[in-house]
């Protein structure tokens, strides 16, 4: 399996952006959501706007560099890019307007990424669009849910009762969208790996089981804090950062009939 061009470093990185985007996007949803449960937590009602305007500064840059570098441009996927740069467009402008209809858009924008992955060059592509969505929300949901829980700062710490609520109230979603992430990545890993070999003797499975490593990283540290009330959030959004950069490089690489895509 070949890698990435030599000009995809910069595709790689704009893709990064707007995956930590997309992904915290959701993230915020959830911890808004769980924060409106009684008894309500206002400190934890994060603005969505940050989130939404990282995923549309890398949506263009995306599409920007993918046009410049590789002449991408008027194929399906190319068009499935620009839908998303749209949406991400459209849910930023009605958050800053403060228009209530932010929330179709940006999952939209969300969805739209297993449209114009390796996913959906699956046979039939609907079975690798569909894993692929549902990876992508359930790894927003978690994933996102913790680099979004990083920037709070609970009243008396995350050891206090306000904090210990989130984290009480986040444990309840974060194990089943864990779940979710998991079994889906394993299928989507079982679609593009010829065997099992090939995570340490290609580079593309090599990506893919740091990536691996990187979840359990966050698996631990995740029972660090919420069993010990270590003070780990910052660590641990940042190893989901990493995670998340790990899927930006593994959408990269080329789509390869020996990765068990349509060429």
């Amino acid at each position: 399996m070949t890698g990435p061009s030599p000009l995809e470093p910069a595709i790689v990185a704009f893709r990064w952006v707007e995956y930590l985007g997309l992904l915290g996007f959701i993230g915020v949803l959830v911890i808004r959501r769980l924060a409106a449960n009684q008894p309500s937590l206002q400190w934890a009602r994060l603005p969505m706007h940050r989130a939404l305007a990282l995923a549309l500064v890398g949506g263009l840059g995306t599409v920007v560099t993918q046009a410049v570098f590789t002449g991408g441009g008027g194929d399906a996927q190319s068009f499935v890019r620009m839908g998303r740069v749209v949406a991400e467009g459209l849910a930023l402008g009605f958050c800053l307007a403060g228009v209530r209809f932010v929330v179709p858009p940006g999952l939209l924008a969300a969805v739209l990424l297993a449209f114009a992955g390796h996913g959906a060059r699956v046979q039939p592509p609907a079975i690798g669009i569909v894993v692929d969505a549902l990876h992508i929300v359930s790894a927003g949901m978690w994933g996102g849910g913790i680099i979004a829980m990083a920037f709070l700062r609970p009243p008396g710490g995350w050891g206090a009762p306000e904090g210990r609520a989130l984290l009480s109230r986040f444990s309840r979603v974060a194990p089943l969208a864990f779940a979710m992430t998991a079994l889906t990545g394993l299928l989507r890993a079982t679609q593009e790996l010829s065997g099992v070999s090939d995570l340490w003797t290609t580079s593309y499975g090599v990506v893919l089981s740091l990536k691996g490593a990187g979840v359990v990283a966050m698996l631990v540290l995740s029972w660090l804090a919420w069993r010990r009330g270590l003070p780990v959030a910052r660590w641990e959004a940042l190893v989901a950062a990493v995670v998340i950069g790990a899927s930006a490089l593994l959408a990269a690489y080329p789509a390869t009939p020996g990765m068990g895509l349509a060429p």
